[in-house]
C-alpha cells in the first residue's frame, strides 16, 4: 500500500510540474517532464553508448529520465523517437528537422522539443528550489546582479533563479554560436512581476554580439524552479 501511495504521490509531483511548465511555452513547443527517482524505459543503444562506463546510479537515472522525457516530447509532435546522442562539449545532437534541449535534477527530468524550422534554438534548466550556496555567488552573478539582490527579500532563492535563467540561455545560444563561455558570459535583467528575463551578452559569441539579446520565462513552484530560453526563426 505505501509503494501505491508513494507511486501516486510521484505522478501528481510530474504532472504539477508539467502543469507549472507548459504556460512558459507556445503551442508548437513540445514538452515532457519525467521523475529520475523512478524506473524508466531504457534508452536506446546509441545514447547509452555516450555514458561513461564509470557513471554512477544518480548519473544513470537521471540521463534515463532525461532521454525518456525527450523521446515522449518528440512523439507528441509527431516524430518518431530517435536517439539523442552527445556531441562535443556534452550538448545533446537532435535528430534532422528537430531541435531542443534536456535538463534534470535530482528528483525531475524536462525535455523540450520543436521543429527547427519554426525555432532556431531551445535552453531549458531545472533546479531544486533551494538557496544558492553563498560560495557560489561571486562565481555565478555579476557585481550589477549581485547588488540587486541585496535589495531583495529572498536573495538565495533568487541567486539559484540568476544561475539557472544562464543555464538556460546558454544552452539556447550554444546550439547557434557553438562557443563556451563563463557564467561573466551573459548579464541577467529579471523581470519578477512578468516571470521574464532577459541574458545579455557582455563580449561577442559570433554571431551574436556585446549587447545582443535572449529572452526567457521562468516558474518556480512544485520544489523546483525551471527557465527556459528561446530563439525563433
Amino acid at each position: 500500500m505505501s509503494n501505491s501511495r508513494t507511486t501516486q504521490t510521484e505522478h501528481r509531483l510530474t504532472a504539477d510540474r508539467l502543469a507549472l511548465i507548459r504556460p512558459l511555452l507556445q503551442p508548437d513547443v513540445a514538452v515532457a517532464v519525467t521523475d529520475p527517482q523512478a524506473r524508466q524505459p531504457t534508452p536506446f543503444a546509441a545514447e547509452l553508448a555516450c555514458l561513461s562506463a564509470n557513471a554512477v546510479d544518480k548519473r544513470q537515472r537521471e540521463f534515463a529520465a532525461g532521454r525518456a522525457a525527450a523521446h515522449a516530447a518528440m512523439a507528441d509532435l509527431g516524430h518518431r523517437p530517435q536517439a539523442i546522442v552527445i556531441g562535443k562539449n556534452r550538448a545533446p545532437l537532435w535528430p534532422e528537422g528537430l531541435t531542443g534541449s534536456i535538463t534534470h535534477s535530482r528528483s525531475c527530468a524536462i525535455a523540450i522539443v520543436a521543429r527547427s524550422h519554426d525555432v532556431l534554438a531551445l535552453g531549458i534548466d531545472v533546479e531544486e528550489d533551494r538557496p544558492l550556496a553563498d560560495k557560489l555567488l561571486s562565481a555565478i552573478c555579476s557585481d550589477a546582479e549581485q547588488e540587486w539582490l541585496t535589495a531583495q527579500a529572498n536573495p538565495g532563492q533568487l541567486a539559484k533563479l540568476i544561475f539557472s535563467a544562464k543555464e538556460a540561455a546558454y544552452k539556447c545560444q550554444y546550439s547557434v554560436s557553438q562557443s563556451y563561455f563563463g557564467f561573466d558570459g551573459l548579464e541577467l535583467e529579471l523581470d519578477l512581476a512578468q516571470g521574464g528575463f532577459q541574458a545579455r551578452f557582455t563580449a561577442d559569441q559570433l554571431p551574436f554580439v556585446r549587447g545582443d539579446v535572449i529572452n526567457g520565462r521562468f516558474a518556480i513552484g512544485a520544489g523546483v524552479i525551471v527557465t527556459l530560453a528561446e530563439l525563433r526563426r
